[in-house]
């Protein structure tokens, strides 16, 4: 009977064993501290199109741990919209689930993206991000996808993203008169160098947050990416016109950005950069338009910044001359100058509707704490003619002297409109309107522009507060439209009436 039997016996056991074995070679880590490894971070498809075409990239994925693992899902962040294309280990697909790793072994993902550079921006961006994204062991991991897709100018270069890099050219000019549109891909910084931008011009910039170390101290720290700066010699001259302004704005052209403000971060004009001139230009979508640092100076004509995360031009003990000049949709303040300098502004219009910030914020201080019980002193100089500045809130302007020293806080608007209620209470400006004369104080009856709802910012022809309450100025015989301006009686604010 022994006999007879042993043989289904024995393969009984060996079968068990075989399948114990099996089940041991095949047991799956759940551990969440056993995550992938890849290759790269970023899969950068660095070819810039100039026709149709494709191009493909390989990531490597790696299972360092001693035990399978288990790839919950694998897809495309942007899914069906994407511009990507996905196969995963010899499977096509956008979207994988389930997919297995042996212990100290490897998977190959192959991304490509299709591009038609002839396509316009808001189809086919400058630079295409996106990312791979791995679920494994509730972990949530991922790769970046970057591609180019216009033929354009990538400033610094088109690897530039997160790197600070400078330009000089010794004195001299860098003229932007490509017929291709300038990308800022990182920061850029002119040194030693006039760049000159003339009619026309198309510059994007491509924000977003990068990291950098401190040498100093071996931390890591973020910082807004995304800028174009001015330091040394280096000067900024803008030569826009009416009809071919030059626009600054971010990269992402697609329909639901046109309006996203903080894409980008701004211009700086640093501290004692001297001779910057911007003429016809559009500046839009970013943190901050432009800001004039200690001892810089800047010229600013028939000029627009609006739609910013912050300020929409900033002056630190800085000297600024404008005229023709449209601010609004700024979340911070339309002008804001701060620690003094010497301003001056002609037939501008500031507004603040809908945003917490004011029109215009002006003073003397540099705050250096949180309550600013302890700051730092410098002259103001502001002169305003021929200004509008309103908004929704109550005061549009706001005013900041430490000192009470008229010498040093030394303001004047004539012939502006400008909207205050609590500013001049006895606490504190009541003395605002002997620096702001002839003013017309606005309230929420009054019409001055056109239609708040679509920001447009002419003047009212029927209505209109500030028709023929300007005076004229000499050298300023038209407006941001290039309209004429009336050479006796002049509207307020950055647009004529045309009758």
């Amino acid at each position: 009977m022994m006999k007879q039997h042993f043989p289904i016996l024995f393969f009984v056991l060996l079968g068990a064993a075989l399948l114990f074995s099996f089940c041991q070679k095949e047991r799956f880590t759940t551990n969440p501290e056993d995550k992938l490894a890849f290759s790269t971070d970023t899969l950068r498809f660095d070819t810039v199109f100039t026709s149709l075409g494709s191009a493909t990239r390989i990531l490597k994925i790696y299972n360092r741990h001693k035990s399978s693992i288990r790839i919950s899902k694998i897809y495309l962040e942007k899914g069906a919209a994407s511009r990507f294309n996905l196969n995963v280990d010899g499977l096509p697909g956008d979207e994988h689930s389930n997919l297995e790793i042996a212990p100290n072994d490897s998977m190959y993902v192959f991304a490509e993206v299709t591009i038609n550079p002839n396509e316009p921006p808001s189809s086919s961006p400058f630079v295409l991000n996106e990312a791979i994204v791995f679920e494994t062991n509730g972990n949530v991991q991922s790769v970046t996808l970057e591609a180019f897709g216009q033929n354009a100018v990538y400033l610094p270069s088109r690897f530039g993203a997160g790197s600070v890099n400078g330009f000089g050219c010794n004195g001299g000019e860098w003229v932007w008169d490509d017929k291709r549109p300038y990308v800022i891909y990182g920061v850029l910084v002119i040194d030693e160098c006039t760049v000159r931008i003339p009619a026309g011009a198309r510059v994007y910039t491509h924000g977003g947050l990068a990291k950098a170390i401190d040498p100093a101290t071996g931390l890591s720290y973020r910082y807004n990416d995304g800028f174009i700066a001015f330091a040394g010699s280096g000067k900024l001259i803008v030569e826009g016109t009416k009809e071919n302004p030059v626009i600054f704005e971010d990269d992402r052209l697609e329909p639901e950005f046109d309006e996203e403000a903080g894409q980008w971060t701004g211009i700086w004009l640093q501290a004692g950069t001297k001779g910057h001139k911007i003429e016809n230009c559009i500046i839009r979508n970013s943190i901050i338009g432009v800001r004039v640092d200690s001892a810089a100076d800047l010229t600013i004509r028939n000029s627009q910044f609006y739609n910013t995360a912050s300020s929409g031009l900033i002056g630190i003990h800085a000297k600024i001359t404008a005229e023709n000049c449209l601010f609004y949709q700024n979340t911070g303040y339309s002008i804001q100058l701060e620690y003094g300098g010497n301003y001056t502004f002609n037939y501008c219009t500031a507004t603040s509707y809908g945003v917490d910030g004011e029109a215009v914020k002006m003073g003397n201080v540099l705050c250096l704490d949180e309550s600013c019980s302890n700051f730092l002193i410098n002259t103001l100089f502001a002169r305003f003619k021929n200004c509008i500045f309103t908004g929704s809130r109550t005061d549009q302007i706001t005013l900041v002297d430490r000192i009470n020293n008229p010498l040093q806080f030394n303001y004047k608007l004539e012939n502006c409109i400008v909207k205050v209620r609590d500013l001049i209470k006895p606490n504190a400006y009541p003395d605002f309107f002997d620096h702001c004369k002839p003013c017309l104080n606005a309230t929420n009856q009054d019409v001055i522009f056109v239609d708040l709802n679509e920001n447009d910012f002419h003047l009212d022809t029927l209505k209109s507060i500030a028709n023929r309450y300007a005076v004229p100025i000499g050298g300023i015989t038209t407006d941001l439209d290039g309209k004429n301006r009336d050479v006796v009686q002049p509207d307020a604010g950055c647009y004529e009436i045309e009758f």
